[in-house]
């Protein structure tokens, strides 16, 4: 598996080209902005996207789905549970965005999304949104907004909750390996093992697997 990290947006979000090395399929995860870039950096890797891929709805996850799904003529995939969030963003921002394409398809805990040799395992983990969900894939997790190195995602926003998203990271996330890579929506990557360590939103029991 390559993993392309391509970090977009004035929130510095983290966009990820996942390929599979045999067949150079690809999904596209998170491109909260310049499309434009990401499709040039798709071409010059010689990409077949596949799928574009909605970690959640918030714009600064979702903002060049319209580009390059234009571009790739690809299906985009979120969870139901944010679609209202995906259509209306708040902030005004739907001013901005009233032309995003509808989500194709929506996924949910325990589906999988293929491409080449690979496949996205589904893990519903709502906090962070109503319908925030990770992807889990060979040592790596992708994760959108919920588990950083040494924090979590907010929940002061529409529809995000401290309980909830304490509790997706207790129980799906924290569960795999020490060794799993973290793939964030921000910031740089990590591993389980380093954030059971010392992360200071993960208890002590998941310390003591270590």
């Amino acid at each position: 598996m390559i993993v392309e990290r391509i970090q977009v947006s004035m929130f510095a979000t983290n966009c990820y080209l996942v390929v599979c090395p045999d067949t150079k399929e690809s999904v596209i995860i998170d491109p909260g902005a310049d499309g434009k870039g990401i499709a040039e950096k798709v071409r010059s890797m010689g990409l077949t996207v596949k799928k574009i891929i909605n970690t959640h709805a918030h714009v600064d996850h979702i903002g060049a789905n319209s580009r390059l799904k234009e571009i790739f003529k690809v299906p985009i995939i979120l969870n139901k549970k944010d679609l209202e969030l995906y259509k209306n963003p708040g902030f005004t921002l739907n001013l901005f965005f009233r032309n995003l394409p509808e989500p194709d398809v929506f996924v949910a805990e325990g589906d999988r999304i293929d491409f080449g040799k690979l496949s996205l395992q589904v893990l519903e983990t709502p906090g962070h949104t109503p319908g925030g969900i990770c992807f889990m894939v060979n040592n790596a997790v992708f994760c959108g907004d919920t588990l950083f190195a040494g924090s979590v995602g907010r929940t002061d926003l529409a529809g995000g909750s401290h309980f909830a998203l304490i509790k997706s990271i207790r129980e799906k996330i924290m569960v795999l390996p020490p060794q799993t890579v973290v793939y964030p929506g921000h910031g740089p990557s990590t591993t389980i093992g380093a954030e059971a360590a010392s992360n200071p939103f993960v208890d002590d029991s998941y310390r003591n697997r270590l």
